[in-house]
């Protein structure tokens, strides 16, 4: 069980840092590489950029879960 959470949180680690770094900062960033430059003029963010962003904070979630998993099952397992 602990290998396998420890697999998961590896993986949901790996994954929220390619997310994060796929956001677009103040010039650009690696998300326009991937056709999320293009701006809707009603809102302040593409589609693109709306759904990276619900990616990473669905990932982040289950990070933390996978991190309170871990500590708990190395406290009480």
């Amino acid at each position: 069980m602990k290998l396998a959470l420890d697999i998961f949180l590896v993986a949901t680690s790996l994954l929220l840092m390619l997310f994060i770094l796929l956001h677009r900062g103040k010039g650009g960033g690696l998300s326009s590489l991937f056709g999320g430059g293009v701006q809707s003029s009603l809102s302040g963010s593409s589609v693109v950029e709306r759904n990276l962003d619900r990616v990473t904070v669905v990932v982040a979630i289950l990070w933390l879960i996978a991190i309170v998993a871990v500590g708990l099952l190395v406290r009480f397992g």
